[in-house]
């Protein structure tokens, strides 16, 4: 199962208002560490999972994993998490030692809210890399999790975002990195 094209396009834009984008899209890949490593994807959005995305990887996806595994998961998401789920981000790697998460975002959420800078920084001090999407994820992201349109190209899509992304500040105050360490 795939997103549609439509979906993509318009929720993983990186505008600085998200108006009409009140959904968030979690795009996975699992590396599971051990004898035999092996790779798992999905996708999952707020509206299937009666929750938001991010709880429901912890409440569907992550029950699955055994504790003896590591495993190295990456999010592709089309906003930051918000503070109640940047909250859960931070006590689930506190539990699960095994788990290391590096979150890949098309834009921040209310990423100018000293709540929200704080609750980001709290996951990072957890083990978790947060960083702003760059044009080869956006690719990724198409390639991998995106239904494939007859002559679409993620490319100018994704130069796009991440020229919009430079211009903005990141959650530290500096300027041009895109990223919350």
């Amino acid at each position: 199962l795939r997103l549609p094209a439509i979906f993509f396009k318009f929720q993983f834009r990186n505008v600085e208002y998200s108006s009409g984008r009140n959904k968030t899209f979690l795009c996975y890949v699992i590396e599971t560490q051990g004898k035999e490593s092996v790779t798992s994807r999905g996708y999952l959005e707020d509206e299937h999972a009666a929750a938001h995305a991010e709880i429901a990887f912890f409440n569907t996806i992550l029950p699955k994993c055994e504790s003896s595994l590591r495993y190295n998961v990456t999010w592709y998401v089309s906003s930051s998490p918000c503070v109640t789920c940047a909250d859960r981000i931070t006590e689930t790697l506190r539990k699960n030692k095994n788990l290391r998460l590096t979150i890949m975002v098309g834009r921040l959420f209310m990423w100018e809210e000293p709540e929200m800078q704080a609750a980001l920084k709290k996951m990072k001090s957890a083990g978790c890399k947060l960083r702003i999407m760059k044009p080869q994820d956006f690719e990724y992201v198409w390639q991998n999790f995106v239904e494939q349109e007859e002559g679409e190209e993620a490319k100018a899509f994704a130069t796009n975002c991440m020229v919009k992304a430079l211009n903005k500040k990141d959650c530290s105050g500096s300027t041009g990195q895109g990223s919350a360490d």
